[in-house]
């Protein structure tokens, strides 16, 4: 039986990188790099030419059009094509603003192939990747129609500004509360959700519409 070959662009200023990773999912019979693209303005050209692309690649640090503002055009004006962010590093915040632009999930730009593939393709099946940044457990709360944790107001208001750039010291600073408050908020949210990192409590937050974006 033939597998169904998922169409994908990739967005990246890095010439060698997007041309490598481009050849590198050739070798792979499920998956069709139909366009690459050096930045979201040029995605947009991309795009209108190859409207059938399922999903797209999208680096973060671009020129003209960096991949936060590229994300947002896509998730705006194609909502049906899926975003998975390509990392250099495993930088916080520039994932979440990525994650709250509208990508689906990160995938740093170390990981395998196999693993890349196997990240696109839970992000066309699911809508979203998670990797090691949440548990198993998560993973399947988020398919499934399950009762969400009680969560507090204040911890609420915690998980709001986890999205933000601020620190867990500005973030006490904002609530008015101790730093050691905000600490225990934190954990206590991790042992609630089974998470284990900021980024985590984020993604948890945008699925289920407990965040502001």
């Amino acid at each position: 039986m033939q597998t169904e070959s998922l169409s994908i662009g990739i967005v990246d200023d890095h010439t060698l990188f997007r041309s490598g990773l481009a050849n590198l999912l050739s070798e792979f019979d499920e998956i069709n790099v139909i366009f690459e693209a050096t930045n979201g303005s040029d995605m947009q050209k991309q795009i209108k030419l190859h409207p059938d692309v399922r999903l797209i690649l999208m680096d973060i640090n671009m020129p003209i059009m960096d991949g936060y503002a590229a994300t947002r055009y896509v998730k705006k004006e194609y909502p049906g094509i899926n975003v998975l962010a390509l990392s250099m590093h495993e930088d916080e915040n520039a994932i979440i603003g990525m994650l709250k632009a509208g990508a689906g999930g990160y995938i740093l730009k170390g990981s395998t192939p196999t693993e890349l593939v196997a990240a696109i393709k839970a992000i066309i099946d699911k809508g979203f990747y998670i990797n090691e940044m949440v548990s198993g457990r998560l993973l399947f709360s988020l398919k499934q129609d399950e009762p969400k944790p009680l969560i507090t107001e204040k911890e609420l208001t915690f998980l709001q500004h986890c999205s933000t750039e601020f620190t867990y010291k500005e973030i006490a600073e904002l609530m008015n509360i101790s730093p050691r408050t905000v600490d225990n908020y934190r954990e206590s949210l991790f042992a609630k959700l089974n998470i284990k990192t900021r980024t985590g409590l984020v993604v948890y937050g945008i699925k289920h519409n407990l965040i502001k974006i």
